[in-house]
């Protein structure tokens, strides 16, 4: 008589531990991910910065006057390294509250490193042009990717979506004013751009007066 077979069973507890896991492996690859692409495109930043193309080489003064002349491209590097230093580390804070992911979280993060990505392209253009087109452009990608930013953060903090069960909804407030202050305030630059490019300019500093007193 054949002897009968039968399947060993896992205990409910191995399966809850085996499905934590793999979640927080699928975070974890998120964060990884998100990472990457905010070290590339800050590094991509760089690049923008070259000295106007000329044929032979340059003497001391002529390299020394050229260096001098395109200190906007430095301004603008150091702007925009600040701005997705700023991104990232409000990216880094909203994640170590954020301890699940679903697709829709997922893709809008997908949308936010694609903002992300795409800034050193005005960064290039502001760097060249100083006048109220570039700013209001500059602004304009800065701002979409700031209110991407913000998203995320509001669909995974809804009712304690994806967050800790025991954020208050004063704290998710905090959380999310905190993430639309450097959309808001370059939204708000758009508007001055058209009285005064360069007091747009400077308006961008009120990012870090504000978010340090929220």
């Amino acid at each position: 008589m054949a002897r009968k077979v039968t399947k060993p069973t896992s205990h409910p507890s191995e399966g809850k531990q085996a499905s934590s896991e793999q979640d927080q492996l699928g975070l974890e690859r998120l964060l990884f991910f998100s990472d990457a692409v905010f070290a590339i495109a800050i590094t991509l930043l760089a690049l923008e910065i070259r000295l106007p193309s000329l044929e032979g080489s340059l003497t001391n003064d002529q390299l020394f006057q050229d260096l001098l002349e395109i200190w906007p491209k430095y301004f603008s590097y150091a702007l925009s390294f600040l701005v997705i230093g700023a991104f990232w580390m409000g990216h880094h804070r909203k994640f170590r509250f954020i301890l699940r992911y679903d697709t829709n979280l997922i893709l809008l993060n997908i949308f936010l490193l694609m903002g992300v990505a795409f800034i050193p392209f005005p960064t290039a253009v502001i760097g060249e042009n100083g006048n109220r087109t570039a700013v209001i452009f500059y602004a304009l990608v800065m701002a979409i990717a700031g209110l991407l930013n913000a998203a995320v953060w509001v669909y995974a903090s809804h009712n304690n979506r994806l967050i800790e069960p025991g954020f208050t909804s004063q704290q998710r407030r905090r959380e999310t004013l905190r993430t639309l202050v450097v959309p808001g305030v370059f939204l708000l630059s758009i508007g001055l751009a058209f009285i005064n490019p360069v007091v747009a300019i400077y308006s961008w500093l009120l990012i870090a007066v504000v978010l340090k007193f929220v």
